[in-house]
């Protein structure tokens, strides 16, 4: 499908991006630009932030520090991770995948003759042939990915953000669904996939971020999944401390100490091989791997 964007692809650039909830962050100063076009895997440890990232880039989250900038105006369809959808609704395949045509038809609009024909379309590309007329909550666990991913195709959105997409579903689901996500791409859409199969990421993603609450590396995915940076990933605690403040720069000199969401600060220092944020880098091309912040992650 053609890209759909309402206006003309742009980067997203991440400005010094804290993020949270109740006031207590959960991911620290990311700074980076995404762009147009890019294929983007997101990768950490359980709880490092990777749903926090996706959501604040859906528009579900407000920072708590630092801003998001280029998303103005450019249309963005999210999946979220299978787990947080309501699955008894009484709806079908076919009314479920439909609702990717919103944009165009409104919450409460019928579908002409060519939406019909372009929702068995898309619930023929992903697999689904003749499952229109299914309820939902009758599908295995692929099934219903598949249909998601229909509901994806309609939206036609430019940027496409999709939260664990692969998990708990069979390897020829896998298989299929990622040959989608290349030909999004191939399309010129911006795509952003939360993943924990690093093989999956090494074999299909050109560019990853790696968080562990905080940015441990953004570039080329050769140059990110390093030994290093994995043992970086396995010393970050599991254990997120909703009682933490929120990060305050105390000063502006070099070094500065701010508190983050474990009990101890750390220090950023200044005019050496690590710096106080990582610099933007473009996640589409090519370049050395961003400096991380040092300290434990919080």
């Amino acid at each position: 499908m053609a890209a759909g964007a309402d206006v003309a692809p742009r980067p997203i650039t991440l400005h010094d991006l804290t993020l949270g909830y109740d006031g207590h962050p959960a991911v620290h100063h990311v700074s980076g630009t995404i762009a147009p076009g890019a294929l983007l895997a997101v990768v950490g440890p359980n709880g490092a932030g990777k749903s926090t990232l996706i959501k604040a880039l859906a528009g579900l989250l407000k920072p708590l520090g630092g801003r998001i900038d280029g998303l103005a105006g450019q249309r963005v369809a999210y999946l979220p991770q299978q787990a947080t959808l309501e699955r008894g609704f009484p709806i079908t395949v076919g009314e479920f995948a439909a609702m990717g045509l919103w944009h165009e038809t409104g919450a409460f609009g019928g579908l002409s003759r060519p939406q019909r024909e372009r929702v068995r379309a898309a619930l023929a590309a992903v697999g689904l042939d003749g499952h229109a007329r299914q309820p939902i909550d009758t599908l295995s666990g692929g099934q219903l990915q598949r249909t998601l991913f229909a509901r994806l195709m309609l939206q036609d959105a430019p940027i496409l953000l999709l939260d664990e997409p692969f998990s708990a579903i069979d390897q020829r689901t896998t298989a299929d669904l990622l040959h989608l996500l290349r030909q999004w791409h191939a399309a010129g859409k911006t795509v952003l996939a939360v993943l924990h199969d690093l093989h999956q990421v090494r074999e299909a993603f050109p560019d990853t971020l790696m968080l562990a609450r905080e940015l441990v590396g953004w570039g080329p995915t050769e140059a990110v999944l390093t030994q290093g940076n994995l043992q970086r990933l396995r010393a970050m605690p599991e254990a997120f401390d909703a009682r933490a403040p929120v990060c305050e720069v105390e000063g502006g000199g070099a070094p500065h100490e701010h508190a983050h969401a474990h009990a101890h600060p750390h220090v950023h220092e200044h005019g050496g091989a690590v710096a106080p944020h990582p610099s933007p880098r473009i996640a589409s091309g090519a370049g050395s791997l961003p400096s991380g912040e040092r300290g434990q992650r919080p």
